[in-house]
């Protein structure tokens, strides 16, 4: 069969892409070989922020005499928590079904892999393979979780985000390798539910790809938690022969033996571009990645690659924005290559962490002459009122033409307020702009004002 475009993958990159590509009047089909919706809808994004609600509603009852309320045997049910995540999945991932249908796009069940002239084979299920071509062939294939040589996962005592989400039963201790956001995020969930949990980082900060500021609050608030944090550390090895796990760890001080019932491994992904057709077809690849220009387009006509398999950050909202992109571009409409400096990032553990831009350590190193501000939730009416005084929101503008370089905040609900700064920095806005827009009383929202206004020196509230 000839469809105008097939897309590999139904992510948040390839169903996004396949939505508007059905828009523009393309015929269009996609690939997928397991779930519609991906690892976003299905493994990540989705049923984690299921688990986390989960944890925080837990976290809530605990602490109901906090509000003034009280409460009688407070419990969690493991397997009913998991339960809840995998129907919001399977719920989501439904929706995707109907968006299919309703943008009249075919679903083909199988593993793709690309051929020259611009034909892929589908293998079913069965076995059988099918042959379908398309004048544009856009691989959207995502990633997995990454196994360290000295870290093997075999899914059961040493596992990956996947497994994390689906246990049988609830550990009564777990190390957490890594802590960028999955890490943090599934240490924060387990910790909530009374998993005793060990971080261990190889960096000097949790969080490392934040501000520094950020970084170290958030430390601070993950042994608040009752979460024992190992940093410039990393597990050399991993012995599976017992019951649990004993994992040596090398730290600056010498090597430590750590026991646990579980080992995540949360060190980063790999992308799912083997056995895909990239030698046979003559795609370039380049550490772990395809190389694509600014719309997407592989160094063979008719072949492009979008979300975790090309350089960038590898999240779901950018996967999406690239797809839109590609397609809008293979459609022949005036569109422009995305700004990667200009990409929210988010982090849905407690507290939540949301930042965009430049953190002033790389402000400074660029080169620029800086107004920063910060502005402490402890000093917002709605925090107080919430009981949420964790936090603060911190701005960075250039002096000397007031562009807002970055924006990195850590506090309750910030995942949410993050888009005001993408919005501002998309727009140009300038610090005086931000400072003179009017802000709602009383909202966490205000915090963004305030922090500009301690930037410029006319802050209000401190």
């Amino acid at each position: 069969m000839k469809y105008d475009v097939i897309v590999i993958g139904s992510g948040p990159g390839g169903y996004v892409t396949a939505i508007r590509a059905s828009q523009l009047g393309f015929k269009t089909a996609v690939v997928e070989r397991e779930s519609l919706g991906g690892i976003c809808l299905n493994w990540g994004c989705i049923p984690t922020k299921a688990l986390l609600k989960s944890a925080q509603v837990y976290d809530y009852l605990k602490h109901v005499d906090d509000y003034g309320l009280k409460a009688e045997a407070i419990d969690k049910d493991f397997e009913a928590v998991i339960k809840r995540s995998r129907g919001v999945a399977e719920g989501m991932s439904k929706g995707v079904q109907f968006l299919m249908k309703k943008n009249k796009i075919d679903v083909i069940k199988g593993s793709g892999k690309i051929k020259a002239g611009k034909k892929v084979d589908v293998t079913d299920a069965d076995g059988t393979v099918t042959e379908f071509s398309a004048d544009h062939i856009i691989i959207a294939t995502g990633a997995r979780s990454r196994e360290l040589p000295n870290l093997p996962q075999d899914g059961k005592k040493v596992i990956g985000y996947r497994q994390a989400m689906t246990l049988p039963e609830q550990p009564k201790k777990m190390i957490v390798v890594g802590s960028g956001a999955i890490g943090v995020e599934f240490a924060h969930f387990y910790n909530s539910m009374g998993t005793e949990v060990t971080i261990v980082e190889f960096m000097p900060n949790v969080v490392p790809v934040e501000d520094e500021e950020v970084s170290k609050a958030f430390g601070n608030a993950l042994k608040k938690a009752g979460i024992k944090v190992m940093l410039n550390s990393a597990v050399e090895s991993v012995d599976t022969s017992g019951e649990g796990v004993v994992a040596t760890v090398k730290t600056k001080k010498g090597e430590e033996k750590l026991e646990a019932d579980i080992l995540l491994s949360a060190v980063g992904i790999k992308t799912n571009i083997e056995n895909i057709g990239l030698e046979e077809v003559g795609i370039v690849v380049d550490r772990d990645k395809i190389i694509v220009n600014d719309f997407y387009q592989t160094n063979i006509p008719g072949y492009y690659a979008i979300g975790d398999v090309v350089p960038g950050q590898a999240l779901a909202h950018v996967a999406s924005a690239e797809g839109i992109t590609c397609v809008e571009k293979i459609a022949g409409l005036h569109t422009e290559p995305i700004d990667y400096g200009n990409i929210p990032g988010c982090t849905y553990a407690y507290p939540e962490i949301a930042s965009v831009g430049l953190t002033e350590k790389a402000a400074k190193e660029a080169g620029y002459e800086l107004k920063v501000g910060k502005f402490p939730f402890s000093a917002s009416g709605k925090a107080s009122a919430a009981g949420t005084k964790e936090g603060f929101v911190k701005v960075i503008f250039d002096a000397k033409y007031g562009e807002w370089l970055g924006c990195h905040m850590i506090g309750a609900g910030v995942t949410d307020m993050i888009a005001e700064a993408v919005l501002g920095r998309k727009l140009e806005t300038t610090g005086h702009e931000v400072l003179k827009t009017v802000h709602p009383h009383p909202t966490m929202s205000e915090a963004v004002m305030e922090a500009v206004a301690a930037a410029y020196d006319e802050v209000i509230h401190l």
